[in-house]
């Protein structure tokens, strides 16, 4: 058994966990980057110390430990996507990407070429055979629930993969850290993008994609441009402060126009969508996906990882996947993921989801209005919070 070990008190216990119950367990650490802040930041991980830390539990619970180096291909996937997509006027969440690719593909196949009979990680998820296929459902613990960022978990990945934690509290998982002499018992969650270390994502775009922030103007919904900026990348959907412009209500970003290099703004109402277009569907259902949505398919939907389920339907048409909310949401933006529970059962089970391909009911600049205002001076900033 090849467990997934980040360095932290999570997929420790997975390992201490599969050790007790008789397993010949196998821990591998992957190193996706390095950054020298990463080194010392407490809630980072997959670098430096977390290595360390890996290493360390491993000698504790007498397992072999193995550290294999894909940065390469972690900036490839993870990190020089998650640059394109801000540049493309997105909001990314680079951990589906990992998952995806470097963790659920590469290690995957590592553990399968070393003879593996499964996979195991410290994700808080539940996974077990169903009628047809091994099926995800939200964890015991909803405040640590990961099903948001597994929704791209392919019924063939799900077949190989483990999840022990998913049945227990992040207490009692702590609790078997300090039983098994762990000295990650009390180590805090990572929190921030692990890539990140400083907070500021905007340096690691640069970094990677170098002058590729172009400047451009601000535009109201209406037409009228007032003021400009240095590179939406420094914006998100949603965002109110800090906007470098005056105006008489509050206003929001509404929208990331790259091909004009424009940061559109509105009022408040301008946010909330009521339908959202999917792009590569990822399907866990029983049937397939298309008769399951043939008519509309009830589903409990969910926007962010850390936003409430809410009642949607989802439905195709001429080869296009939208979903309509019923309450509606704030902040929709391109490049977020759409993920669905079954409407039955309390949402307990994940059925898939897509990326976030267009939010209806977004205001974009109107072609046919022309600028009516010279830019406003960029020093007059709204004293408003987020």
């Amino acid at each position: 058994m090849v467990v997934a070990m980040s360095g932290g008190v999570d997929s420790s216990v997975v390992a201490g966990l599969l050790k007790r119950e008789g397993y010949d367990v196998v821990g591998i650490t992957l190193q996706l980057y390095d950054h020298g802040e990463a080194v010392a930041k407490k809630g980072a991980c997959c670098a430096g110390q977390d290595i360390k830390d890996a290493r360390r539990v491993s000698a504790a619970l007498d397992i072999p430990h193995y550290v294999l180096d894909y940065e390469r291909e972690f900036e490839k996937a993870v990190m020089g996507a998650f640059a394109d997509s801000y540049l493309s006027g997105e909001t990314p969440v680079p951990c589906v990407a990992c998952n995806q690719t470097v963790k659920f593909r590469d290690l995957l196949e590592t553990a399968r070429g070393l003879g593996a009979d499964a996979l195991a990680t410290g994700h808080y998820i539940k996974s077990f055979p169903g009628e047809k296929a091994w099926e995800l459902h939200r964890a015991a613990d909803k405040e640590r629930d990961q099903s948001y960022f597994l929704f791209n978990t392919t019924p063939e990945q799900l077949a190989f993969l483990r999840f022990p934690l998913g049945g227990m509290p992040k207490d009692e998982t702590r609790a078997l850290a300090r039983e098994f002499g762990l000295d990650v018992a009390e180590k805090s969650d990572s929190q921030d993008i692990c890539f990140v270390p400083s907070g500021r994502y905007t340096q690691v775009i640069e970094r990677l994609r170098p002058g590729a922030a172009e400047a451009g103007n601000i535009v109201h919904v209406d037409g009228r441009v007032l003021g400009r900026h240095t590179g939406i990348i420094n914006y998100t959907i949603g965002q109110r402060r800090g906007l470098g412009i005056a105006a008489a209500e509050p206003l929001y970003v509404v929208k990331l126009d790259a091909a004009r290099h424009e940061v559109v703004v509105g009022p408040r109402d301008a946010l909330l969508a009521r339908s959202v277009e999917l792009r590569d569907i990822n399907w866990l259902g029983d049937e397939p996906f298309e008769t399951a949505v043939a008519g509309g398919l009830e589903v409990l939907a969910r926007i962010r990882s850390t936003g409430p389920l809410q009642s949607a339907t989802v439905v195709s048409e001429n080869g296009s996947v939208y979903v309509e909310l019923v309450d509606g949401e704030e902040g929709v933006s391109p490049g977020q993921a759409c993920v669905f529970y079954a409407a039955t059962g309390g949402g307990e089970r994940l059925l898939g989801g897509g990326w976030i391909k267009s939010a209806a009911g977004a205001f974009t600049a109107k072609d046919a209005i022309p600028a009516q205002a010279a830019p406003l001076p960029a020093e007059a900033f709204l004293a408003q919070s987020r």
